[in-house]
């Protein structure tokens, strides 16, 4: 016999469980599926956090290397990717804590472990069991998009889902993308000791950053001694004598140990039976209104599945957003004007808002206003002097921002503040800045458009005859 639930929730990831704990502590009766036989979703297992502590790791290595710049004896470090990834492994399972799934059952929250497929737009089915509700939230997330290569499936390859169960470190590391997953691994395994290739079929590295930012970031990691390859594309892998070979446009060859592809994501809608639900979706996902609300009106998504952005704090967004809507029934509307996100290399590369062309392609002729992170004195005093901060201004109102520098992922959210609350410059610029920290850079950068009107011509000449008036 089929059960009814008040709300259902497919997927166990941040957007899912986030819904499934608010609806179940709210006493609605509630069923939360997960495909994998543990919540916490790709970002837990696959993707932030085993990416983030293996960036870490990394960094940590570097400064090993480079401890010379700090007045200490430089050490090369015996790197045993096992232990590292076993590092990365302990700390999953210190945050799996809170996903437990009797944290949820506690709660008063049933979990099923299965794949969840709708047999009509108010029935799912799990296994042999089948599922009624009055409302669904779909929140299964997306996975990594293998391009159609040709011999890639043969020859074998890496994701996100398999890189950190690796024991081995590769001598030799092709990695097909130039995009955050792309060169976040790809540094981190070159800090590691891998030597690494990055092949990127644009001509830009990170093409939704700031070209100029972008550029800037290609040099650092250039300078580390990672193969940047734009403008290249793979066209046929295979294996010779146990190795990777990957053949390039242009005549281009390269010989690696082990392959990356991290060329992008596609939404998990395979399986769901969303042709029986009546849910509509396409190759970017699932369609929602801006109360995230699918095709059939009683059916919710939230997260990646549904885009426009790719990420766990998106996710806890929208998932808010659907509680509002499914749960309290009080309309409420996404709004993403305001969305920061990161991308972890070293320096980190932060953004909110509009670049400096898209703010031209939108009519505007914006005010730009730049200060790097050599001139702060906290970055000095820490050697890690790379990157800039460029702000994109008009009359005074911050259009967007791009961070690249030490901790630029912290620094970012001063400006979302300033521009989700509408401050403008001149509020940074009056803003006392504790010194000597990293966050100054934001104070130096618009000040140095109040210094260019604070000692122009006209402002000398007054000071003087104000001087010469009042003795």
């Amino acid at each position: 016999m089929s059960k009814l639930q008040d709300i259902v929730i497919i997927g166990g990831g941040a957007g899912g469980l986030v819904v499934a704990s608010v609806a179940a502590q709210l006493g609605l009766k509630v069923t939360l599926i997960e495909k994998e036989p543990k919540l916490g979703g790709d970002c837990l297992h696959h993707g932030c956090v085993p990416s983030k502590t293996l960036i870490h790791a990394a960094k940590v290595a570097s400064l090993m290397r480079r401890a010379g710049d700090y007045g200490l004896p430089a050490a090369t470090p015996q790197v045993d990717l096992g232990l590292v990834n076993d590092h990365v492994q302990s700390v999953i399972d210190r945050i799996q804590v809170h996903d437990d799934p009797e944290r949820f059952r506690d709660y008063g929250c049933e979990v099923i472990f299965g794949q969840a497929t709708f047999i009509d737009s108010h029935t799912l089915r799990v296994g042999d069991d089948e599922i009624r509700g009055h409302r669904f939230v779909i929140a299964t997330g997306s996975q990594p998009f293998v391009p159609p290569i040709e011999g890639l499936q043969e020859a074998g390859y890496l994701t996100n889902l398999n890189i950190f169960s690796m024991r081995q470190l590769p001598q030799r590391l092709v990695v097909l993308g130039g995009g955050p997953i792309g060169l976040e691994m790809a540094q981190a395994f070159s800090r590691l000791g891998s030597k690494v290739t990055v092949v990127e079929r644009l001509a830009q590295l990170l093409p939704q950053e700031d070209s100029e930012i972008a550029d800037s970031l290609k040099a650092v990691l250039k300078a580390e001694g990672i193969d940047i390859r734009t403008s290249t594309t793979a066209e046929k892998v295979y294996k010779q004598d146990g190795t990777t070979i990957i053949q390039c446009d242009g005549g281009l060859s390269l010989e690696a140990d082990a392959l990356l592809v991290a060329v992008g994501r596609r939404p998990t809608v395979d399986n769901l039976g969303l042709d029986a639900a009546g849910v509509k979706y396409d190759t970017k996902g699932i369609k929602v209104d801006r109360c995230l609300r699918t095709s059939q009106k009683h059916i919710y998504a939230c997260g990646d599945v549904c885009g426009p952005y790719p990420f766990t704090h998106m996710a806890e967004y929208q998932a808010g957003i659907v509680i509002s809507n499914a749960i309290f029934r009080f309309p409420k509307k996404t709004d993403y004007r305001v969305v920061p996100w990161v991308t972890y290399t070293d320096p980190e590369l932060a953004r909110v808002g509009l670049t400096e062309q898209q703010a031209r392609d939108q009519g505007i002729e914006p005010l730009v206003l730049r200060f790097e992170f050599k001139d702060v004195d906290r970055a000095l005093a820490e050697v890690e002097t790379a990157g800039l901060v460029k702000l994109v201004t008009h009359k005074g109102k911050i259009l967007g921002a791009s961070i690249l520098g030490p901790q630029g992922g912290e620094l970012i959210h001063e400006i979302v503040l300033a521009m989700k609350t509408g401050a403008k410059i001149g509020d940074i610029s009056a803003t006392i800045h504790a010194y000597p920290t990293l966050s100054q850079v934001h104070r130096r950068t618009v000040n140095t458009w109040f210094g260019k009107k604070l000692f122009s011509p006209a402002t000398r000449r007054l000071v003087k005859w104000v001087n010469r008036l009042l003795p």
